[in-house]
């Protein structure tokens, strides 16, 4: 009779169980359910951004070739994943939903950031001080969002430069060394041809795998600390080095400084990128395994 009363009693916990989980799911789809989505717009279909603010200058971007680049207030590469960062806003959801008959008691009278994605429109205003999200206005509605919308809009321009030196379309294909100070004896130059590194010293014994593994760490996934723009002045001459590409041009940049961090200019879009001394030190010294 008692193995009877546990047996009856584990079944009534059991079903107790799977009760409450079934009941939870349900809640939390219709939570899920009950979220008010503020568009159907879809990334893909903007090919220009606009960052305004009341009181400083507007940040804008456009598509080209599939890429995004700063137009203003200086021309570069865009972080592509900075800029859709602040794209992401056209899928967000909120529980809450106001009309906008009174903008100005959600502070969007006057809104403190304003995003433009072609022709729609996104108005950001005050802070619910109760839930710490932000009000937003999109065409006919009010919507409380987390502020982590407008803290991707609003870093400092410079945070939106692309770090890369290389364009994501410039394939590498060997580098010249020759003008830096450690190579200048040597004119080093290191080519990769038929997909086998070739070193213009007679006494280098590069190792393959290493020099791809360098190639690829170092510079076609280099990322600087920082990038900031660069007006070349033509009165001083630096070091240099030169990248080669697959479609034959070559990439110019400046050794401004090596120490205590790599400074390279790129004259040809304005920019300057900042990497630590190793990883500096890294770029400019291919193992090319010299026995000199």
């Amino acid at each position: 009779m008692k193995s009877r009363w546990l047996i009856n009693l584990a079944l009534l916990v059991l079903v107790a169980a799977l009760g409450a989980f079934v009941y939870l799911r349900s809640d939390q789809g219709e939570q899920k359910q009950s979220g008010h989505e503020l568009s159907t717009l879809k990334l893909a279909s903007f090919s220009k951004l606009s960052i305004e603010f009341p009181a400083k200058a507007s940040v804008t971007f456009e598509k080209i070739d599939g890429h995004w680049r700063i137009t203003q207030p200086y021309s570069a590469r865009a972080d592509q994943v900075a800029v859709q960062r602040v794209l992401s806003i056209i899928a967000a959801t909120s529980a809450d939903k106001f009309p906008t008959s009174d903008l100005g008691q959600f502070g969007l009278d006057n809104p403190k950031l304003k995003l433009k994605m072609d022709h729609e429109v996104f108005l950001f205003g005050t802070i619910n001080p109760v839930s710490g999200d932000q009000y937003v206005a999109y065409q006919d509605a009010v919507y409380l969002l987390p502020v982590s919308y407008s803290e991707s809009a609003s870093i400092q321009t410079v945070e939106f430069i692309d770090k890369t030196p290389i364009k994501p379309t410039e394939k590498i294909v060997g580098f010249d060394f020759s003008r830096l100070e450690q190579w200048e004896e040597t004119r080093l130059n290191v080519d990769l041809v038929d997909g086998i590194w070739k070193v213009s010293t007679a006494n280098a014994k590069p190792d393959q795998n290493e020099m791809n593994e360098w190639l690829d760490v170092t510079w076609v996934h280099a990322y600087a600390n920082s990038v900031v723009p660069y007006v070349p002045d033509r009165r001083t001459t630096f070091p240099g080095l030169e990248v080669k590409l697959k479609d034959g041009t070559k990439v110019h940049f400046d050794k401004l400084q090596e120490s205590p961090e790599l400074l390279l200019g790129r004259p040809d879009e304005g920019m300057i990128y900042h990497f630590p001394a190793d990883a500096g030190f890294s770029m400019l010294n291919p193992p090319i395994n010299s026995t000199q």
